[in-house]
């Protein structure tokens, strides 16, 4: 059970270096796309729109994995259940950013409006609704986990998780448009980087309460 819960729990640790090496390879060789300008889930259009689409996915998937080991992990007391399904909300979220994609805008891919779209289709409000559900999962994972840290004396975690919390907000509502791009690219790190954090000590957690192998005589 120990095993298969750290492997669930390991899916969180590289979903999120994961999805930024992805991003950061397609940012540095997609024509037309400009990091400081195009928000991540641009890459999801054109011909290689694929990639980013399956990033997306796949991330996600490995976030709801990581919630479920979270869960078994976690098992009972305060924030055991509503911890690990936020953070599965944070892998939907992904998942629905994936599944139904942005409108092109700002120039790409190439062709595409310079601006905003002139309108904003059923996929793309989908989309956003995905980007809100990963963002407020997120959040709310952060701040549950800190009052289950702080019931156990936790105040280095607690702290952390409201740490990342407030980092979250700041950077994705700084009010400067023209680093707006990155700034996100920053906050979904911060995210990615939080669960990681968690998911890694609960893995350390199980290794310390699993029972030694039986010897042989």
């Amino acid at each position: 059970m120990s095993q298969r819960t750290a492997q669930l729990l390991a899916c969180g640790v590289v979903a999120g270096p994961l999805f930024l090496v992805v991003w950061l390879v397609q940012a540095l060789t997609r024509d037309g796309f400009d990091p400081a300008r195009h928000p991540i889930s641009l890459l999801s259009l054109g011909e290689l729109g694929w990639i980013q689409i399956a990033n997306f996915v796949v991330t996600g998937l490995l976030y709801v994995a990581c919630a479920i080991g979270m869960r078994r992990a976690l098992r009972e007391g305060r924030g055991s259940a509503w911890g690990p399904l936020l953070v599965g909300a944070l892998g939907i979220g992904l998942v629905m950013g994936g599944v139904f994609v942005t409108d092109a805008g700002a120039g790409f891919p190439p062709g595409a409006p310079a601006g905003a779209p002139p309108a904003i289709s059923w996929h793309g409000m989908l989309h956003q609704a995905g980007f809100v559900l990963a963002l407020i999962g997120t959040i709310a994972a952060a701040l549950v986990l800190a009052r289950r840290f702080a019931a156990h004396g936790q105040r280095g975690w607690m702290w952390a998780s409201v740490a990342a919390v407030v980092a979250i907000l700041v950077v994705s509502a700084w009010p400067d448009l023209d680093s707006l791009s990155l700034r996100l690219v920053a906050a979904t790190a911060v995210q990615f980087g939080f669960v990681g954090a968690v998911a890694s000590r609960l893995m350390r957690g199980l290794a310390t309460t699993a029972p030694a192998p039986a010897r042989h005589t």
